[in-house]
């Protein structure tokens, strides 16, 4: 149970790693030279969608931790 607990931790962790890396957050280093740094949007379509699945995998897993601690006590 603690090694199939594990695993699911890791699959859910990379996969909140790719979704994290997947948002756009202000154009990265365009901002840099004068970019849209300061003008306010909100999340549309798949943005959305990437932004509210990397909320609930994050929850998901912090549960998932909460059980993997228990059981090992």
């Amino acid at each position: 149970m603690q090694v199939a607990i594990q695993i699911i931790q890791i699959i859910l962790s990379i996969t909140i790693i790719v979704l994290v890396l997947l948002q756009v957050k202000g154009g990265g280093l365009g901002s840099i030279f004068g970019g849209d740094g300061g003008v306010y949007r909100t999340r549309r379509g798949v943005e959305k969608s990437i932004y509210q699945m990397t909320i609930v995998l994050a929850i998901v897993f912090f549960l998932i931790s909460l059980v993997s601690v228990s059981l090992s006590l």
